[in-house]
């Protein structure tokens, strides 16, 4: 009679050619980056979830380019951005709550709490410029391409970024304060 139909057009595509996969692989690492530039566990993972819901809308094109990765970064960032234009002005506050059960390995160190509170001072667009260079650790040009912006704005972002965090006295014991991260 009838035979059942082998290739599902319903949404559910995108699982069967390795979307699922992919980003239980690369998961962690997108909630780091959220994380560093969200500067809250809850928001990072929104953020990382809406990037996951787009990735995975166009897996077809996502899974086509020369580095998946970098292109749901990219998405993850642009989520960040429209996020951060829209929201009302930030609260700054002296102290950085404590993210009671929140357990992972950066954030036990006081010198990594002392940085992630300094990182939630700086203005969105430095803070990115900063997170994807310098903890990221990708070129200038690669960051560029994330932040869908200039080689030159990110290095400009980067050094107002990095000169305000050589500023605050909590990160002044740090050895290294160009690279203060690092993928891991």
């Amino acid at each position: 009679m009838g035979e059942a139909k082998s290739d599902r057009d319903d949404g559910f595509q995108a699982f069967d050619d390795g979307f699922q996969a992919f980003i239980v692989t690369v998961w962690p690492r997108l909630v780091r980056t959220a994380y560093l530039l969200a500067g809250e566990q809850y928001a990072a993972e929104d953020l990382v979830q809406s990037a996951a819901e787009k990735a995975c809308a166009a897996w077809s094109k996502v899974r086509r380019a020369d580095d998946p990765y970098a292109y749901v970064r990219r998405i993850l960032v642009n989520q960040h951005a429209r996020r951060w234009r829209r929201r009302a002005p930030e609260l700054l506050v002296d102290a950085v709550p404590d993210a009671a059960g929140v357990e992972d390995g950066f954030a036990r160190s006081d010198q990594r709490g002392a940085l992630l509170a300094a990182l939630a001072t700086l203005p969105p667009r430095q803070r990115e410029a900063v997170v994807l260079r310098h903890w990221e650790d990708l070129s200038d040009s690669q960051t560029a391409a994330a932040m869908g912006c200039s080689v030159g704005a990110v290095r400009s972002h980067a050094a107002k970024g990095i000169a305000r965090l050589r500023q605050v006295t909590a990160l002044v014991g740090l050895k290294d304060t160009t690279h203060i991260g690092g993928a891991a």
